[in-house]
């Protein structure tokens, strides 16, 4: 099964809404936890977020631990965004969500992100310089914003982790573990420290 990456302390934030999809909420935050990290899933309201199978038909509720606009990226070791269409659409939208988002990739400390999740990075303008892979149709916001595109099932870029859609999650959760295990890269030269 090659090296065994242990997470053992570390925090990681999950950070979703309403519309999540489930698989990709699930399966990544699963991956980091049986590694031994702790999550904590971030949110825009206090309560639950309604998870989505396939974005169309309803699945799980699942209790939010934190509000995203009450939270600093000082207290967490990395940073999960699942995808799903209107999740990621509804943290776009919120400014909160956002400056978390942008703030996080200024530590340098790594981001899984999935499917549809791009947007939030696009929104936190933090994609320019960076390769990553997306959803199909979130691609020509990611070029817009700067980033370059590539159709793989991971894609990583100095401690970005993307994947394309819920089929890739072996290798997409398998890679997080790695890449959560190595921990703070050096700050993107491009992007990462935008709108500071």
């Amino acid at each position: 099964m090659g090296q065994q990456h242990n997470l053992t302390g570390q925090r990681i934030a999950v950070l979703a809404a309403d519309g999540v999809e489930q698989v990709e909420l699930v399966q990544p935050r699963s991956a980091v936890e049986d590694a031994g990290a702790s999550t904590a899933l971030l949110s825009l309201k206090p309560g639950e977020i309604q998870a989505m199978n396939h974005d169309v038909e309803k699945g799980d509720t699942f209790a939010v631990d934190r509000v995203v606009g009450e939270c600093s990226p000082d207290e967490f070791d990395a940073l999960l965004l699942p995808g799903g269409t209107t999740n990621p659409d509804k943290l776009r939208q919120d400014p909160d969500a956002v400056r978390f988002v942008r703030d996080f990739f200024a530590t340098g400390k790594p981001v899984g992100v999935i499917c549809h999740g791009p947007w939030t990075l696009v929104e936190a303008d933090v994609v320019r310089g960076r390769t990553l892979t997306s959803y199909p149709s979130v691609r020509t916001d990611i070029r817009n914003a700067g980033g370059n595109v590539v159709d793989e099932e991971v894609v990583t870029d100095h401690g970005l982790v993307s994947s394309r859609n819920p089929d890739d999650l072996p290798a997409f959760c398998a890679k997080i573990v790695e890449e959560f295990a190595e921990g703070k890269h050096p700050v993107h030269p491009e992007g990462a420290t935008a709108g500071r």
